[in-house]
């Protein structure tokens, strides 16, 4: 989506600070012998498959006049440049996701967030077809980013193929920080339609499944509240499926939530 280009002193005028008065350009000072410069190259290649930026990488050692006016000390040393003015970006190398937000404080343009948007309106209007032809696209622009596999999933849940969905949410690694808590939220969420979907056949069971359902519409501290009332009465009632009920929907709220915090505290009790 993006391009790059080789600047040097006699072009950097031209190709860094007039090409930034169109779109962002994120300068890359290098060197050949630099390591992390190596490991850097192809996150930023990736990235310039999907954000609309350029990309001017500049070799400190051939171009020691630049890495002197912009006070390079070491590389690789990245800088963003917009309506002709260089501003500070970060040294080493540093995780894809945090150069991601970097570029969306910026306001790049990335495809694949345009495509989501599509396929998430498309979803949301329940225009199922439509929703499918840009995930296939998406799919094949973008076969491994976990972006992509959360959308797939909630596409299959709408659809109720929620193992598939589940199993899809599993390939996202744990070390995704921030993905993998997206999809153990929507893996929480399954857990509590499934219990929507138990037959009642006792008290109990009615109170659980009108526990999940409470969740599912986020009466939160309802819900806790009755799962609570069977921890108390019956621990092992559905394989301890209140007192796992009860941490998915911690984990919706988050571990800092006053209802979190209170029924956290009540269940810690009831359990020792």
């Amino acid at each position: 989506m993006g391009q790059t280009v080789v600047v040097t002193q006699e072009n950097f005028a031209t190709e860094v600070l007039a090409a930034s008065q169109d779109k962002v350009v994120l300068i890359d000072f290098f060197a050949t012998w630099c390591g992390p410069c190596q490991i850097l190259k192809p996150i930023l290649h990736g990235l310039l498959a999907e954000y609309d930026f350029v990309l001017a990488t500049v070799d400190i050692d051939q171009n020691p006049e630049l890495a002197n006016e912009y006070g390079v000390e070491g590389v690789p040393d990245v800088r963003f440049v917009t309506q002709g003015k260089v501003m500070p970006g970060f040294v080493g190398v540093l995780e894809e996701s945090k150069i991601r937000g970097l570029l969306d404080n910026l306001h790049v343009a990335s495809d694949l967030d345009e495509l989501l948007a599509t396929f998430y309106e498309a979803h949301t209007a329940g225009d199922l077809a439509q929703a499918k032809n840009v995930l296939d696209k998406l799919f094949a622009k973008y076969p491994k980013h976990p972006k992509v596999t959360i959308a797939a999933a909630e596409f299959l849940i709408t659809l109720g193929k929620t193992e598939a969905a589940t199993r899809m949410l599993n390939t996202i690694s744990v070390q995704d920080t921030e993905y993998f808590a997206i999809a153990d939220n929507l893996r929480g969420k399954l857990f509590l339609q499934e219990i929507v979907a138990l037959e009642v056949k006792s008290e109990l069971d009615e109170k659980y499944v009108g526990a999940a359902k409470h969740a599912l519409v986020s009466n939160y501290e309802t819900a806790l509240a009755s799962l609570l009332e069977i921890v108390e009465g019956d621990r092992h009632y559905q394989d301890d499926g209140a007192r796992k009920a009860m941490i998915v929907i911690f984990n919706l709220l988050g571990k800092t939530h006053p209802i979190t915090q209170k029924f956290q505290q009540q269940l810690m009790m009831t359990l020792y």
